[in-house]
């Protein structure tokens, strides 16, 4: 079985979202505590403070997104937190690669041409999925430069081409 866990670890997201939180701090400490008006056209106290509360919550809400993938011998399993949860059997596939698929403008849930969608929290490497129906998707990877991803599709056999015309 293959299991890989991930999230959002980009020093500069993170330096993003605790830059954005610190300034309703700021605000709430002049405006509240010192008694300031904090920028020009100031918010009312509570505003201010239901203002802070969102921006405090951006960091929890990105903390709790992750990409957990589960392959084993009859099924791959992924889920995207809190948005999606997904299990297909592997009788079900056209076609399984590994593949380089790009940046896509982004990581997250993501729409590509030649893939259909991604599913990713870093990375550019994951797994291309063909579903029988046509459907196609990618599951991200951060494993898959170590090679553990292919060895085990390798040694289950389970890698799947699309059958030449």
């Amino acid at each position: 079985m293959y299991q890989e866990k991930q999230r959002f670890t980009q020093w500069w997201l993170w330096g993003i979202l605790i830059a954005v939180a610190v300034i309703p701090t700021v605000g709430i400490y002049r405006q509240i505590i010192k008694g300031e008006p904090f920028g020009n056209n100031p918010m009312s106290d509570s505003g201010l403070i239901i203002f802070a509360a969102a921006m405090y919550a951006l960091p929890v809400f990105f903390w709790m997104i992750r990409l957990d993938t589960r392959i084993d011998g009859d099924t791959i399993s992924f889920s995207f937190m809190p948005f999606l949860k997904k299990s297909i059997k592997w009788k079900d596939t056209k076609s399984v690669e590994l593949v380089e698929y790009g940046f896509v403008g982004g990581w997250g849930i993501k729409e590509s041409r030649k893939y259909g969608t991604v599913y990713a929290t870093g990375g550019e490497k994951g797994l291309a999925i063909e579903m029988d129906n046509g459907r196609k998707f990618v599951i991200g990877t951060q494993k898959e430069e170590e090679e553990e991803l292919k060895a085990f599709l390798e040694k289950t056999g389970r890698v799947k081409r699309p059958e030449l015309d």
